[in-house]
């Protein structure tokens, strides 16, 4: 069996339900926010900063869990130390294969990859004008910017920034 990437190795051990709502919901986030204009966007972006990926929550999660099987196994019985030898074989686990078993609740939770948020913000990006080929957002009519949402999620995947 081979080791999945580690850039799409959790989108693989998802289910295709909810990688597409995941996707819609960043879609939506960025056609919003793009008829709300450039400040919105850019307030936006700033947020995108803050969001805690898949692999962040999947690490606090685990040393919360651990924290607590250390002092159960060192204040009522030793058998909690096990506690920890299961949270370090779901990690395990997770760095080879992407998948755990806290993963698919994340993940239903709407907890999104690093790829999902930096597609949602290089998305951003291209209706702001930072991508060539990318027309920027129109300042008037849902209907007009509507349209640059797929594009600008096309160009997500590129690496075209724009000259000075």
């Amino acid at each position: 069996m081979a080791i999945p990437s580690t850039n799409i190795r959790v989108e693989e051990h998802t289910d295709d339900r909810i990688n597409e709502e995941i996707y819609q919901r960043s879609k939506h986030h960025v056609a919003v926010y793009a008829a709300a204009g450039s400040a919105a966007i850019d307030r936006r972006l700033k947020e995108l900063d803050q969001e805690w990926d898949i692999e962040r929550v999947l690490e606090a999660n685990a040393a919360s869990i651990s924290l607590i099987g250390l002092g159960l196994g060192a204040l009522y019985h030793r058998r909690w130390f096990l506690l920890q030898a299961a949270v370090a074989g779901f990690l395990v686990q997770h760095a080879i294969h992407g998948w755990c078993s806290p993963i698919p609740v994340f993940r239903r939770l709407g907890i999104r990859t690093p790829n999902e948020i930096q597609q949602e913000r290089k998305a951003l990006k291209a209706l702001r004008g930072n991508y060539r080929d990318v027309p920027e957002v129109p300042k008037t009519k849902k209907d007009t910017y509507m349209s640059h949402i797929n594009p600008a999620f096309q160009a997500a995947g590129r690496n075209a920034h724009r000259p000075g």
